[in-house]
């Protein structure tokens, strides 16, 4: 278990750990999960979801804080409880996510009066002990102010709550429901019924997603369980209660904020007692809430149900294996939360879309595709192919039912689109890598061709906008004219750009399907970035020249270059400006040109030729780490911690990932550089440390030094266990170059590694040292990329 003494605590102690392991056999196997810390990022802006789940469960149950950071419910900074809920997202960006239907206990009301209990939830918010926090999978507790200890344990659609009393208090406890998220976005008539004799709580309300438009409507199931009897049940509204009333319908207050309201249950008095809360859940009515409880839940067992939640995630930790020869733990707790956060979310709502009724399954909380499809989905392809599946079955089944495919969905309505059509990344990345259980392909490129073809209404949702002026200019322009739909006309860099790359992984897909015609068309779209670059245009430093020449610039309509300081929106950038949906005036998303530069990940080899060829492109990738323009806690950054390879430069790639963890991720409550996005922290973290990194949507991943002496990863699919190994494995990491490798036995040259490196079990051994080498470095070792002669890109699919 991972346990935290105080909020405050910073550091962990580097006890290294010894194994006998020979590193040429395979690495002994181990408990993992005591190697899992929930807690890491719960606090300055990580967002995580730190409470108890299972893999990709809807139910998450955690206590619920006033922070500003509380976007995942819990923050660990010592902000005060206002609830404890069961439904959450983990590490999202924005305002607070879910966190509907809150349970909050006291020990007795002021004067043995319902109306001596505080209602409101900015009321009724306390303290609790930070050295009593504790996290692991599959469960979360603590100890309030008031002495109440709450544990808490999960099934998929079930939250089951412990409440202990404080001993030798006499006590009438009760414990309140309210109709309130995170946000307090309750819409319209929120409904709650509790039951004078058992206590069941059952009702539904209306919400609003937190980065997307609609609403939504969650049910629940509430049942208690004590050896206390009952002494009485009722509602409240605002600060007053009645145990007389038995129903409520409550409405948002007229000033639009929404009027407290909920029930309570009360126990009779006793000197110590223990109440089980169990909340089911649904998105399909409160009787399939109460049946979802029943089932999965029926006895209210809180050990068997942690132990069975503790099973599902063994379970799940089973394919990779690390050594923890002359490791420390802090170096373990970092790779294995960082494996468990990309399982969290998104949700397998899979029986529960009021939507439509289909035999497909259907996941949610994709939040969102632009964050996830550069490292957490195509994590999962290696270590979680089967459920990584289901998920492409469901991003194919909703276009199939709602036209298109998302770029971000939560809480069963439409997230905004940040750039491109990133579901055609996804979908590529899984087809190149031969996922193909039960997917229907055909229905798939149909998909993704439509976003490269049509153009939707609201842009702002789903597929691409400008598509006019992609097809008649070959970019996206600034103040471009769009009258077939709307979106936020802005990020004209950003979306040329991610549009391109889009059309070339739909390629990738047109090459394997045999449509010859449309590959070759989309290949030659995908290159359409280059109709943005500038090839005069310099960059300034606080007035000084940085010396690079060749940036990507604004274009109007007419074919005259804008402008836009390649530094606006940087890291480093003083003026304040974020760049964000909500707030964004530029032409790139969420980071600035310098960083937007890099993003060329299908034509890397062209790119480096209009920058100035290798020695100068790493000049300039240098200048980007080094001068601190990019910003690691932002998802646009993690191919550029490994695009020296392409300049043939793969050590280089090493030593950036060494500067980034563990100095800007270690397992700490405040160890993540930025919000984990649904896990994309996560899976950078954990793909980084066992050196093999996607370049998502190819059929490549790109070699780097591991930080284990070695690394098994069976796969699920095939249950062929790959290896990668280390000559020279130095604790220090300070030999992080690799000098020579070989593959099967074989000398191995080139900087990357197929897929089918890990459905073949295949085993790479690297050679260590301390200086680079010229291993990697050689014209033919470099990744594949568009624009090389003979294209490699053809020879894109394993068999």
């Amino acid at each position: 278990m991972a346990v935290w003494s105080s909020f405050s605590l910073l550091l962990i102690l580097p006890v290294v750990l010894g194994s006998s392991d020979p590193a040429s056999a395979a690495v002994n196997d181990y408990d993992v999960l005591q190697y899992i810390n929930p807690l890491i990022g719960s606090a300055n802006g990580g967002n995580v979801f730190a409470g108890a789940t299972i893999p990709y469960g809807i139910a998450k149950a955690v206590a619920d804080t006033d922070s500003e950071n509380n976007q995942g419910g819990f923050a660990f900074d010592g902000s005060r409880i206002t609830g404890f809920s069961s439904l959450h997202d983990s590490g999202t960006g924005g305002q607070p996510s879910l966190g509907n239907f809150p349970l909050f206990p006291y020990t007795t009301c002021q004067n043995d009066d319902v109306n001596g209990c505080v209602y409101p939830k900015k009321e009724r918010k306390t303290a609790y002990d930070p050295s009593s926090v504790k996290s692991s999978p599959g469960y979360f507790g603590l100890t309030m102010s008031s002495g109440i200890q709450v544990d808490m344990t999960t099934t998929h659609h079930v939250s089951l709550f412990r409440f202990r009393f404080p001993a030798n208090v006499s006590s009438s406890p009760l414990i309140l429901l309210d109709l309130s998220d995170l946000s307090d976005t309750r819409q319209d008539n929120g409904t709650i019924s509790v039951d004078a004799t058992t206590g069941r709580m059952t009702g539904h309300a209306r919400f609003l997603p937190s980065f997307g438009s609609g609403s939504y409507v969650p049910y629940f199931c509430a049942d208690y369980q004590s050896a206390a009897d009952i002494r009485d049940t009722g509602i409240f509204v605002d600060a007053r209660a009645s145990s007389d009333v038995k129903n409520l319908t409550i409405s948002r207050s007229i000033n639009g904020y929404p009027l407290p309201g909920g029930a309570f249950v009360r126990f009779e008095a006793a000197s110590e007692i223990t109440v089980q809360a169990r909340v089911g859940l649904s998105f399909i009515s409160s009787e399939q809430a109460c049946q979802n409880a029943e089932t999965e839940l029926p006895d209210f067992d809180f050990d068997k149900t942690r132990a069975a939640a503790v099973n599902k995630w063994t379970e799940k930790m089973a394919p990779i294996r690390v050594s923890r020869t002359g490791v420390n733990t802090s170096t373990l707790t970092n790779f294995y939360s960082g494996i468990y956060r990309t399982m969290v979310n998104p949700q397998d709502y899979t029986g529960e879309n009021p939507l439509w009724e289909s035999e497909e399954p259907y996941f949610d909380s994709f939040y969102c595709l632009w964050d996830s499809f550069r490292s957490q989905l195509p994590f999962l392809t290696i270590f979680d192919p089967a459920s990584l599946t289901r998920m492409v079955r469901s991003l194919i089944d909703t276009q199939r039912h709602l036209g298109w495919l998302p770029d971000c969905r939560m809480s069963l309505c439409k997230g905004y689109t940040q750039g491109g059509s990133n579901a055609d990344v996804v979908l590529a990345d899984a087809y190149v890598k031969n996922i193909s259980n039960g997917i229907d392909w055909e229905a798939g490129y149909a998909a993704v061709q439509k976003d490269a073809e049509e153009e939707p209404f609201d842009w702002s949702n789903e597929g691409r906008g400008g598509l006019q002026s992609w097809k008649a200019l070959n970019y996206i322009p600034v103040e471009d004219f769009d009258y077939i739909g709307f979106g936020t006309l802005t990020r004209s860099i950003s979306r040329t750009l991610e549009y391109a790359y889009n059309d070339f992984t739909i390629a990738q897909m047109a090459r394997g399907m045999g449509k010859t015609s449309d590959a070759e068309k989309y290949e030659r779209t995908a290159k359409y970035w280059q109709n943005l670059f500038r090839a005069d245009q310099t960059s300034f430093l606080n007035g000084t020249d940085t010396g690079f020449k060749g940036f990507f610039q604004p274009k109007y309509l007419n074919g005259t270059w804008g402008y836009q300081d390649p530094l606006t929106c940087s890291n480093i950038d003083t003026s304040g400006r974020s760049c964000s949906l909500q707030n964004n005036a530029a032409e790139t998303f969420e980071s600035s040109i310098w960083e937007y530069q890099f993003f060329v990940p299908h034509d890397m080899s062209t790119l480096i030729t209009l920058l100035g060829g290798p020695d100068a492109f790493t000049r300039r990738l240098d200048y980007l780490h080094d001068r601190g323009i990019t910003y690691i806690g932002n998802e646009p950054a993690f191919l550029t911690v490994f695009q020296y390879h392409y300049a043939g430069r793969p050590g280089k790639s090493t030593a950036r990932a060494h500067t980034y963890i563990p100095a800007f991720f270690n397992p700490t409550p405040t160890g993540l550089p930025g919000n984990d996005d649904s896990g994309a922290m996560g899976s950078f973290v954990a793909m980084t440390m066992m050196g093999l990194f996607p370049n998502p949507g190819q059929n490549v991943y790109l070699i780097t030094a591991p930080f284990f002496e070695s690394v098994n990863i069976t796969s699920p699919l095939t249950g062929k266990t790959a290896r990668v190994r280390t000559v020279g494995f130095d604790p220090s990491y300070q030999a992080v170059y690799i000098q020579s490798a070989t593959l099967d036995g074989q000398p191995y040259t080139k900087s990357y590694v197929g897929h089918d490196f890990f459905t073949d079990g295949r085993e790479l051994i690297l050679w260590l040292g301390r200086n680079e080498s010229s291993w990697g470095q050689g014209v033919g070792d470099l990744p594949p990329s568009l624009g090389t002669e003979g294209d490699a890109t053809l020879n894109f699919r394993y068999e």
